[in-house]
């Protein structure tokens, strides 16, 4: 028997294991096992094939599985499916999808240790000091190198363990690490002996003299419900009590008196395993609440669309309660027995809805998301394996990944977010676009839910593909905001604008705050600012390691690579012209939050952008603190643009809309109408109505009337007219060839190479190629190709096309260390 393994590695295909006779039978599709590979290491594969076709290999090539490591296989037979699709549609390697899908506590890799060769004979006086003190370091037990080098703590120690392993006096180690642990908790436990009335009485007389013990053991009795057991005549109701909870009734200095019952026998410890999940209490009625009239029908309409199309798009206005209706659909699909996967794009989106589907759903809610520690990931990918799985899970692009037995719904909520889409590593999928496949081959439906859908998501329902349902009302009949245009360059003319704020904001801002409400200031720009510039030469300091400006990130003061995370010192002087006349240019979310702070000193201020949400209790933290009217004006970039709830904002300023217009991408119009039409919709949610003050220097662009006007089927028709001119999607596809590498010629030469072995099959639909806009990252030089697929070709052709273009171009031995992959469906 032999079995066809991927392994977490950008590696084409799986390799070919031998089953041995001890795991035949065990080893089954979707088993995680522990396989060899190359001389030394080892790692965790999945299992994706079992078969009697022996590989072309010499029989002592042919390496046995070593290990199972779980009683039951860890992937479904359509997460299987799932992987396959996934690396052939997205042009990527199998293993690069396992390592984006499973939890780092999953995937099981050797870890190189060193120890003193057992036997060895060598003389001491012949080895230098620094090995002397490696060899001391390891005699006590096999480390790792960064463990050798951090005790040892001299140079040279890596040339000193290469020549102790040459000479044998160590050796090297391969060994498997466990990542993931069990979660355990320190119990104690009244032994049977002691479950007995009359012998627990014995044993608190015998204590009478030992007040502290007496006192333990009446405090675990309380706690452990003893006095009720024996009423109950059932002592088996007597529960083990937690270590924490007698420490927090006896105080700190209760551990020697409970050592003391454990070394009398009438206690005993024991580690129970505990969960890592929490759960939800559902809240009584909640999901009797009836929807509106326009809720209803709504609903009612995505039911019936159901019934001829898999994919329902809900084209519903800022504020509709789309998120009513899904709660409706979820008991509908909970009903039938089946279960639902909820995506939403940022993580700092389920703050909000887990707390109101919580409210609804209590304990069959599960949440997925990375800011998790990775042992609670794996425990509820574990879980979804039993049939104790969460019949509802709530996450963002990567839950799609975890293992669903009985798929009855998926709800992409923002279906139009650019965040669904995975940019680095491989896999580089698109979360929606996955969804809508894993649903119609697990027989499950998709609901696509925005305001302003994706022009590719709107010509899908507009050709019948997809269903469409539209909800134009908000909830309760609140009236959409007023959006007031404010022109930046007229303001700058006559000198009105002292500060990042127009006189209207600041005006609108503080009648907001003096009637106790709330405001949202938008800016798409993190960081202090983005520029740091000399007055007297033009000198900016830019990242040694990218082609970009470094910005001020004045709360830590230092200068920031946004691309790399480099950080560098602010200079005092301009090294061109030592001038010391430096200045910032420009406003991020930073320098935003401190101008509100000198405006509105009456206000207290939260910021949400990337910088201040880097934990998952950072990202709660902000949103409660505004939710609950601690913050009254929150300052944030594209984080707050995504579906956020807020009931006391009335308010919002949009500080630099051309920055948005201004991008130099075919979805320039399509995102600002997007993105303003979200931020907008934060402002006046209940009640009366809200207010958006935009900020532009461009009053009189069609883009800004239309945001104005709400008119997203203006905006529709005028990008898909240029769409089709132009050839963009959804008009074509995109496929983007990026080769990177740390020399410039060569990456040129490769990008011509591979460019004169495509342009015979593509033509003029092969552009490039080009250096990008920013074409120097991480000390690596990029190169970039776009080929433009329309209905002429076909996928299979092309994808054997390209593939069989990178190989031939890797197969010339000048290009065999550049770095090429492929960007599908690019955004």
């Amino acid at each position: 028997m032999f079995a066809d393994i991927v392994l977490p590695l950008a590696v084409p295909g799986a390799y070919t294991y031998r089953v041995p006779p001890l795991l035949e039978g065990r080893v089954e599709m979707g088993s995680r096992v522990v396989v060899p590979l190359g001389k030394a290491k080892r790692y965790t594969g999945i299992v994706l094939r079992l078969h009697q076709d022996a590989p072309p290999l010499a029989a002592d090539q042919l390496k046995d599985i070593e290990e199972l490591v779980d009683a039951e296989p860890l992937l479904l037979e359509n997460q299987i499916d799932l992987w396959r699709w996934m690396a052939h549609y997205y042009l990527c390697h199998p293993g690069e999808v396992m390592k984006a899908a499973l939890p780092s506590g999953l995937k099981l890799e050797s870890e190189t240790l060193f120890a003193v060769t057992e036997g060895t004979d060598f003389d001491d006086d012949d080895l230098g000091e620094v090995e002397r003190a490696v060899v001391r370091t390891l005699a006590a037990r096999p480390q790792s190198l960064a463990d050798v080098r951090k005790a040892v703590g001299r140079p040279g120690v890596v040339s000193a363990v290469k020549r102790l392993v040459e000479s044998r006096v160590i050796e090297v180690e391969e060994r498997v690490s466990q990542a993931f642990k069990t979660k355990t908790e320190l119990q104690y436990h009244l032994p049977t002996a002691y479950r007995d009335e009359t012998r627990l009485n014995a044993a608190f007389q015998a204590l009478s003299r030992s007040p502290r013990q007496h006192e333990a053991l009446i405090t675990f009795a309380e706690l452990a419900g003893a006095a009720a057991a024996f009423t109950l005549d059932n002592p088996h109701l007597i529960a083990d009590v937690r270590r924490n909870d007698l420490i927090r009734r006896l105080g700190d200095n209760a551990a020697p008196a409970l050592a003391a019952l454990v070394k009398r026998g009438i206690l005993e410890r024991i580690n129970i395993e505990v969960g890592r999940l929490k759960t939800h209490k559902a809240l009584p009625g909640w999901l009797d609440r009836p929807l509106s009239e326009a809720q209803q029908a709504a609903h009612d309409a995505i039911v019936r669309s159901w019934d001829d199309h898999e994919v329902v798009l809900l084209k519903g206005v800022t504020s509709s309660g789309k998120t009513e209706i899904y709660t409706k659909l979820i008991q509908r699909t909970l009903a039938e027995g089946r279960q639902v996967l909820y995506l939403l794009p940022e993580i700092a989106l389920t703050t909000q809805i887990t707390d109101r589907l919580g409210r609804y759903f209590g304990e069959q809610l599960g949440i997925y998301h990375s800011k998790f520690p990775d042992n609670e990931r794996v425990e509820l990918w574990q879980r979804q394996l039993t049939d104790r799985a969460f019949p509802i899970i709530l996450g963002v692009r990567s839950a799609l990944f975890l293992p669903y037995r009985n798929l009855g719904l998926i709800i992409v909520d923002e279906e139009h977010e650019t965040s669904y889409k995975q940019q680095d590593p491989a896999p580089r999928y698109h979360a929606r676009d996955v969804a809508v496949l894993m649903a119609h081959r697990q027989g499950a439906k998709v609901l696509l839910g925005t305001a302003t859908p994706s022009v590719e998501s709107y010509t899908n329902a507009q050709k019948g593909k997809y269903g469409l349902v539209e909800l134009n009302t908000r909830f309760g009949d609140v009236r959409l905001p007023q959006i007031l245009v404010e022109n930046l360059a007229e303001l700058r003319r006559k000198k009105q604008m002292t500060t990042p704020f127009s006189p209207r904001l600041i005006e609108e801002t503080e009648a907001a705050l003096k009637a106790g409400r709330q405001a949202i200031f938008f800016l798409n720009r993190r960081g202090y600012s983005p520029v740091v510039q000399c007055r007297s030469c033009g000198w900016s300091p830019s990242c040694n390691r990218c082609d970009v400006s470094l910005t001020l990130h004045q709360k830590i003061h230092k200068l920031v690579c946004h691309y790399c995370g480099a950080v560098y010192d602010i200079p005092t002087h301009c090294p061109q012209c030592e001038q010391a006349d430096l200045r910032d240019i420009g406003a991020g979310t930073e320098k935003i939050e401190t101008a509100v702070e000198k405006t509105f000193p009456q206000a207290r201020v939260g910021r949400m952008d990337l910088d201040t949400t880097r934990s998952r209790s950072a990202y709660e933290r902000i949103i409660r603190d505004f939710q609950s009217g601690h913050t009254h004006l929150l300052v944030g970039t594209q984080m707050v643009t995504k579906g956020l709830d807020f009931e006391g904002v009335t308010l919002v300023g949009i500080l630099n809309a051309d920055q948005l217009f201004n991008q130099c991408d075919f979805r320039a119009h399509e995102r600002s109408f997007q993105m303003l039409t979200q931020v907008a919709g934060r402002a006046g949610r209940r009640g009366t109505q809200g207010t958006v003050i935009l900020q532009t220097r461009q009053p009189d662009l069609p883009i800004v009337r239309w945001i104005v006007e709400g008119d997203y089927e203006a905006m529709y028709q005028s990008e898909m007219a240029d769409r089709r001119i132009f050839r963009f999607p959804p008009a074509v596809r995109l496929i983007a060839i990026f080769l990177k590498h740390r020399e410039e010629r060569t990456v040129a030469a490769a990008a011509r190479s591979l460019a004169g072995m495509l342009r015979p099959y593509f033509g003029d639909d092969l552009l490039g190629p080009d250096r990008p806009a920013v074409g120097f990252v991480q000390m690596l030089h990029i190169r970039k190709l776009l080929l433009k697929v329309d209905t002429r070709y076909s996928a299979a052709d092309v994808r054997n096309i390209l593939l069989s273009a990178r190989q031939g171009l890797l197969n010339v031995d000048a290009f065999k260390r550049v770095s090429l992959y492929f960007d599908v469906d690019p955004l």
